[in-house]
């Protein structure tokens, strides 16, 4: 976290004031001494942090992952569910989360344009999303194809090897520099 929030510094420091999210595992979600460090970071850095958040971590203990997130949300910390629709939680979890982001687990977006019920699913998906105040961001975006349907769907942001490969941050500088700015979905 602390290196993330350095490279956000270099990144904010070349015009680009992005939040960037942090893969939390479970474990952590209940550990109140970590989240105790890690709201201190983002206070003293100013840093726009985000955390993410499998379906499966929120099942290990509920309590204290709605306790934690509650907390996070407060705090202004965009939580974002990562993998959604891969983990075996249900929607009384996602009804009970204070989350701002859903992101849709590549398997259904993998076979969005050859499969006839994944586009149902990753279309209820946003909907559903959006009629809870959240964004998404469908994972696993590989061709021109996909990238057009979700546009259509509506989906916010789009994650995957079509519009980026993972680079250092000297790429990703680089990448920010030389990428015109793309519309948001209508």
């Amino acid at each position: 976290i602390r290196q993330v929030l350095r490279d956000q510094a270099v990144l904010r420091s070349a015009g680009h004031d992005l939040c960037i999210f942090v893969n939390m595992s479970g474990p952590l979600l209940s550990d109140q001494g970590f989240m105790v460090e890690v709201m201190d970071l983002i206070a003293r850095t100013e840093g726009r942090l985000g955390i993410e958040i499998t379906e499966t971590s929120v099942i290990e203990d509920p309590q204290a992952a709605i306790e934690t997130l509650t907390a996070l949300a407060a705090a202004d910390v965009p939580v974002a569910i990562d993998d959604f629709g891969s983990g075996l939680s249900s929607l009384a979890y996602l009804k009970r989360l204070p989350v701002s982001e859903l992101k849709i687990d590549k398997m259904f977006i993998s076979q969005l344009t050859s499969s006839n019920r994944d586009p149902l699913i990753v279309r209820a998906s946003i909907d559903l999303a959006h009629a809870m105040d959240m964004t998404v961001t469908a994972e696993g975006v590989e061709d021109g194809m996909c990238q057009s349907l979700l546009h259509v769907m509506g989906c916010d942001a789009l994650q995957g090897y079509h519009i980026a490969r993972p680079m250092p941050l000297p790429g990703l500088l680089a990448f920010l520099r030389d990428t015109p700015a793309r519309p948001a979905p209508a």
